[in-house]
């Protein structure tokens, strides 16, 4: 994989705050807890634009003639299959 240097200005207190991670030993050093960071936030966005789309399509979809145990079981049976 190729590698991309970046320069970064940080505050005190965040220079501080990632040494403190790096000394408790979360992290080697401070590229590894920026790429962390970094990954965390594009999973949390695929999360979140996940559940934009599902909102999306629930309001597309329009008014349901189905019971609300009807709704929630297929929602918890998707739910199964998409982490099986």
């Amino acid at each position: 994989m190729a590698t991309v240097r970046k320069t970064i200005t940080l505050s005190d207190t965040q220079d501080s705050w990632i040494k403190t991670q790096i000394a408790r030993g979360a992290f080697t050093n401070d590229s590894e807890y920026i790429r962390d960071l970094v990954r965390r936030d594009q999973e949390e966005q695929g999360k979140l634009s996940d559940l934009r789309k599902a909102i999306s399509e629930g309001i597309d979809s329009g008014l349901s003639e189905r019971s609300l145990d009807d709704i929630w079981a297929e929602g918890e049976e998707r739910a199964r299959s998409a982490n099986a």
